[in-house]
This record gives C-alpha cells, sequence and structure tokens, in this order.
C-alpha cells in the first residue's frame, strides 16, 4: 500500500489512492496506520482523488478513530498539494468533492502555499447541529464539571464549538476539549476551539478536534473561530489565526463565504506493509 504523507502547521494526514486499497479502509486499519506506534502516525487518512459527477476530485476523510470527517481545512490543503505533486493539477483552480460541500482549490505557483475557498459558515443550530429551538448559536452557557463557558457554534461542513477564553492553554484543551466534544447538546460530536482575540486582525485559538484529539493546528477550526469573531464584531473580514504549529490566514465576504490560505510541507512517501495489519492494538491509543 503507497502513501504520501504531508503535514499543514504540524497536522499531519496520510494521502492514499483508492485503488491502492480496493476492498476499502476498514475502522481498525485506519486506526492502525495511524497510530503513533504501531503504525506510520498521523491526524488522519485522505483516501483520494476519486472519481466525482460534479467536481474534478472527490475526496475521503478519515480521523484516527476511524471516523469519517466531512470536512478539513488542513487535509483538503495537504490533498491539493499531493496532486500537484502528482502532477494532475496545476496552479488554476480546481473543484473537490467532500461530504462536506464542495471547496474549490487553487495552489500557489511555488507549490508550497494552497488557498481553498471553503464554502459559508453557518450559525444554525439546526445545521450545525446542536439540540434545542432553532437559533443561531452565539454566546450560550455551557456548563462542564465545575466550569461555566461561553461558546458559539458555527459549521463550515462540519461542526464547530468556539469557547471564548482569556487565555487559550494545551492544558485547557485537553482537560475539556474531549467532554465538550462528546456533550450531549452535540448529537453529532463537535470540534473545540478555545480562542482568544488579539485585536481585530489576529486571534489564537487552542484545539481539540472531534475524533482526533489535540490538536497543533487546524484549517476548519481556524475558520469557524474566525467567523465567530467576525460574527461578534472582535475581528474584521481579514484574519490571523495563530495555532501552536503556526499560523493561517481567512478572509470572509459580506455572506461569511470564508476563503483559507496556508502553507502545505511534504514529509516523506513509501510503502505500508501487510504486516502492520496483523498487529493488534491496546484497548487505548493514549
Amino acid at each position: 500500500m503507497k502513501y504520501l504523507k504531508y503535514h499543514a502547521l504540524g497536522n499531519d494526514y496520510i494521502v492514499l489512492a483508492p485503488d491502492e486499497i480496493p476492498k476499502g479502509l476498514s475502522p481498525e486499519a485506519i486506526q492502525l496506520i495511524c497510530h503513533r506506534n504501531y503504525g506510520v502516525g498521523s491526524d488522519g487518512i485522505l483516501l483520494g482523488p476519486a472519481d466525482s459527477k460534479s467536481c474534478d476530485f472527490a475526496l475521503r476523510i478519515f480521523n484516527p478513530d476511524g471516523s469519517e470527517a466531512e470536512k478539513s481545512g488542513n487535509g483538503l490543503r495537504i490533498f491539493a498539494r499531493a496532486l500537484w505533486d502528482q502532477h494532475l493539477v496545476s496552479d488554476k483552480p480546481f473543484s473537490v468533492e467532500t461530504l462536506g460541500g464542495v471547496v474549490t482549490c487553487r495552489i500557489d505557483p511555488k507549490g508550497k502555499s494552497v488557498t481553498v475557498e471553503m464554502g459559508q459558515v453557518s450559525f444554525s443550530s439546526t445545521r450545525i447541529p446542536v439540540i434545542g429551538p432553532p437559533r443561531e448559536v452565539l454566546n450560550e452557557e455551557l456548563r462542564i464539571g465545575d466550569r461555566v463557558f461561553t461558546f458559539c457554534a458555527a459549521t463550515i461542513g462540519n461542526p464547530h464549538c468556539v469557547i471564548l477564553s482569556d487565555n487559550p492553554s494545551w492544558q485547557e484543551s485537553r482537560q475539556y476539549g474531549p467532554l465538550i466534544e462528546t456533550d450531549s447538546r452535540f448529537p453529532n460530536r463537535i470540534n473545540v476551539q478555545f480562542m482568544k482575540v488579539m485585536d481585530r486582525k489576529n486571534i489564537q485559538i487552542e484545539i481539540w478536534e472531534r475524533g482526533a484529539g489535540y490538536t497543533l493546528a487546524s484549517g476548519s477550526s481556524s475558520t469557524a473561530a474566525a467567523a465567530v469573531a467576525k460574527k461578534l464584531g472582535f475581528c474584521n473580514s481579514d484574519i490571523i489565526v495563530h495555532m501552536p504549529g503556526g499560523m493561517i490566514r481567512i478572509q470572509f465576504d459580506e455572506g461569511f463565504r470564508a476563503t483559507m490560505t496556508g502553507p502545505v510541507s511534504k514529509v516523506c512517501e513509501g510503502v505500508i506493509s501487510r504486516e502492520l495489519f496483523e498487529t493488534n492494538l491496546p484497548t487505548s491509543r493514549m
């Protein structure tokens, strides 16, 4: 099984071509490949390119716990770079079909930076989804253990919970992120960002990613957090998102359609041995 591996600001993905795995990927196989001790190690798998009836390419995105994600901003940038490296695209825009909607990608002529038109951000409880009456989910209270958080929720094709924080930290993200991800008010689970507004052009976030855990960077999380900062009137339409892995630029039009720009780096390529799939994982990945 041939693979490519890239990272986008420390958020790493393995790219697999569908014709390399004609029988498909089971959740157990995904967990093995992504495991950082027993497998290749990554924050997820990008399965593509596949044929699409409406777009240039189709892509499936898998979390390291074996679940399937609707959309990933970093994953889309990595996928675009992988297509570039395989000479399947040029620096002209091309479309990609995901479970979370259609996006348009454009690669910098040198191949090191990718811009993705991520689609329209929505704060609607029915689209995210968040339980309760139909509404825009803005500045609501969320009690988790001994803490009460103020949060907003958004979707960019996948669900996000943005927690307003004076001092986001990896400790806070690791402690409360998994509890918020699985809270009953989020029926499809949810990605979590702890956000600090630095000024009208900059925000800082720490990320707990649904199905993956603590993450150094995320394109969709950056988009959702920046959208909340703009929606609440804290920031303008052109925002730099600061994360432990680095920075991403998010821009919005008046209808909250988002454009994301950020770097991608190739790590390696290789072949996954059949012997890997004879491994039995321990009961916990942590």
